[in-house]
């Protein structure tokens, strides 16, 4: 090998798909709608964990209902029997159609299985649409900060200076809570004996693994979330009460949000990982256990909120590529 092929294998760029571990990151969440809707903050408001970003409603679902069949009548004679409109409200269990017969002992109704409005009466068809209540949305902010950009009837860019890190794996959606640190040691298991009630609302943080029992005392509990090195694949699914699979996790409504950062099994936590969270103990913390591996990688991710003065760190940090002396984690 040549002095220039030596050269190059050792500055060479390398796909480095790491986890960020920052004590301090200036971090821009988008916070959007899925469809249009009002914004309710303007540029500069300072905003926190909870504070609503944006609202809409969102359409309720169709109830298509087959009159005809249904009431035995015959095709184009639908309106004949109708006791509702087209735009009328309607009440679940309310009568939208039919008939009384043979001096009121034969009775043949069709009645709403929702609470929606009388959308489509098909005399062609012999169908009935009720569409379900409109649904409210509303997104928040997720992170304390401050308003920094406005998208006009989808939401806004809220910006903070915090420390951020990512992890593996994770389920649970977007929660916050004050970081407790119920284990300082990377390689101890985390049990139920280490949950009470006093952790209710807080991100548990430490150990190496999360056990069984320890997933159900932390739903009993009320706990926000559970930040640790590993976990047990038939303990996850036990919790679950499924098989996990490929898709983007963060729907799972199991009671917390749990986010692992160095992977399946019995796994010590980066010192360093656990040393961050040690020094903002005590600080409240926004998680989000949303992973995908697939088509966009997506992280698990901690993001506390802080204002301590430090240096910001360069969120690029290998963008020149490799060289010795340059600190990476294997994952």
């Amino acid at each position: 090998m040549s002095n220039d092929d030596v050269k190059v294998a050792e500055e060479a760029h390398a796909y480095t798909p790491g986890l960020k571990i920052k004590r301090s990151l200036r971090i821009r969440k988008l916070r959007r709608l899925p469809i249009n809707g009002e914004v309710l903050v303007k540029v500069g408001d300072e905003v926190d964990f909870e504070t609503p970003i944006a609202r809409a409603m969102i359409p309720g679902d169709p109830q298509v209902l087959n009159a005809i069949a249904k009431l035995g009548i015959e095709r184009g004679s639908l309106e004949d029997y109708m006791k509702v409109e087209v735009g009328d409200r309607v009440k679940e269990g309310q009568d939208l159609a039919g008939f009384t017969a043979m001096f009121g002992f034969w009775k043949n109704w069709l009645k709403s299985p929702v609470d929606g409005t009388v959308e489509t009466i098909s005399p062609v068809s012999g169908q009935i649409i009720v569409r379900e209540d409109p649904v409210p949305v509303v997104v928040r902010s997720f992170i304390r900060g401050r308003v920094v950009e406005i998208m006009e009837d989808e939401g806004a860019y809220v910006e903070t200076d915090a420390a951020y890190i990512q992890g593996i794996f994770g389920i649970g959606g977007e929660a916050h809570g004050e970081i407790h640190v119920v284990s300082d040691d990377t390689t101890e298991k985390i049990t139920d004996a280490h949950i009470s009630g006093d952790h209710r609302g807080k991100i548990l943080v430490g150990g190496s693994l999360v056990t069984r029992e320890a997933l159900h005392a932390a739903v009993k509990a009320g706990v926000a979330g559970i930040v640790t090195g590993g976990i047990i694949d038939v303990d996850l699914e036990d919790l679950l009460g499924y098989e996990i699979g490929v898709a983007i996790t963060g729907q799972e409504e199991v009671g917390f949000t749990l986010m692992i950062t160095e992977g399946f099994g019995e796994m010590a936590m980066n010192p360093r990982t656990l040393s961050l969270l040690k020094e903002f103990e005590g600080e409240e913390a926004a998680i989000n256990g949303a992973t995908q591996i697939r088509a966009g990688v997506l992280r698990p991710e901690i993001i506390i909120p802080h204002s301590r003065a430090v240096e910001v760190e360069a969120e690029h940090e290998l963008s020149s590529g490799m060289k010795p002396g340059t600190k990476i984690r294997i994952i």
